[in-house]
């Protein structure tokens, strides 16, 4: 999404942070297979785990959950329904994915080894389609 955001000229205008739910990987780099799928594509991924806090219903207009059950622990974490609201899944943007009926990103972590490849494409659709959701005026 950064990439996305910084070849649409929009860094000034939509900031991007990432966190997750648990406390496995605070403090760790990316994965080294997330990290060199995505440099085949020219993407660097970089900084350090964090986990979500309170805060960043707050400071954020959207959380993207990856997967349902993150959507269920963020929602969880909401202290009210419009911090609730707020909370998304990142396939719900993806077009194609319209009508899917699972909208989970898998997690490739302990899959086979073109799973960081395929996990790639469904983040990019989705992300693609949630930029374009906010050039629009969709999401405001």
């Amino acid at each position: 999404m950064r990439a996305l955001v910084h070849d649409a000229g929009l860094d000034d205008q939509i900031e991007i942070d990432s966190a997750g739910t648990g406390a496995w990987h605070v403090g760790s780099a990316p994965d080294e297979r997330a990290t060199a799928a995505a440099a085949g594509r020219g993407i660097a991924l970089d900084g350090v785990a964090r986990r979500v806090g309170a805060a960043d219903f707050d400071d954020f207009d959207l959380l993207i959950a990856m997967d349902s059950a993150n959507l269920r622990d963020l929602r969880a974490l909401a202290a009210s329904d419009d911090q609730r609201a707020k909370v998304r899944l990142l396939r719900e943007f993806d077009p194609s994915a319209d009508g899917a009926g699972d909208l989970d990103v898998p997690d490739p972590y302990y899959g086979a080894g073109d799973g960081f490849e395929r996990v790639l494409e469904m983040v990019d659709a989705a992300c693609r389609g949630l930029l374009a959701q906010i050039r629009s005026g969709e999401l405001s």
